[in-house]
């Protein structure tokens, strides 16, 4: 995949963002070397890509996360790192933005620079075998909650929908009739289709665009 400077990952609870995100800030580093992954979620106290910490700095992926992060506290405030992901024209970043729009109220304080420099992709994540967006209607409805909270649209969908571990192929097939309707519905490319890795060899030359991942040890939002 060709990255933006600023690749944004927006859905619903459950949708499966920050794996998303965590193996899209590997592939982001391997093209430069500059890279950062960042948690802009600042209402939801359980920051998933810490999880990922050693890793992701072993590899000299920078990490940005509210100092609250897996704490019981909720301090809605933007911490003055966030800001970097706008500031620092040098750094890549894949921003995990979080769930609905409570979670993305900290990306309106940066829409308009993300917007005014105009090098950045918003990708909806969505996962259709999630019990609150079970039809591509449900879907529009957390997408457009999510647009006016961020003041941002997105550009386009990532189908991930899964059953964690006890996904198999045939799950991952029937979903594309329900992510191509969710991109008919919203005017927005399907971007792709992630798969955890080992179902890749299974599923290849079936789907188009496909994103095999490595899944994270604990389970995440």
């Amino acid at each position: 995949m060709n990255y933006k400077r600023i690749t944004l990952l927006g859905g619903h609870y459950g949708s499966g963002k920050t794996n998303i995100a965590v193996n899209m800030a590997h592939e982001l580093k391997r093209q430069h070397s500059y890279t950062a992954v960042a948690d802009l979620d600042i209402v939801n106290p359980y920051f998933r890509t810490l999880d990922s910490r050693d890793e992701l700095e072993a590899e000299g992926i920078r990490m940005i996360v509210s100092q609250y992060a897996n704490t019981n506290l909720d301090a809605p405030a933007l911490p003055q790192d966030m800001y970097a992901i706008v500031h620092d024209k040098a750094m890549y970043s894949i921003v995990d933005v979080g769930g609905d729009d409570r979670g993305a109220l900290a990306l309106g304080r940066l829409s308009g620079m993300i917007a005014e420099e105009d090098n950045y992709d918003f990708f909806m994540v969505i996962n259709k075998y999630r019990p609150l967006t079970p039809d591509p209607q449900s879907v529009m409805e957390v997408l457009e909650e999510i647009e006016e909270a961020g003041r941002l649209k997105f550009t386009g969908i990532i189908n991930n929908s899964n059953l964690g571990a006890e996904t198999t192929p045939e799950d991952v097939l029937n979903s594309m009739a329900f992510a191509e309707e969710v991109s008919r519905l919203s005017g927005l490319p399907l971007v792709l289709t992630s798969c955890e890795e080992k179902l890749y060899p299974l599923l290849e030359g079936k789907i188009e665009n496909m994103f095999p991942m490595k899944l994270q040890k604990r389970p995440v939002e």
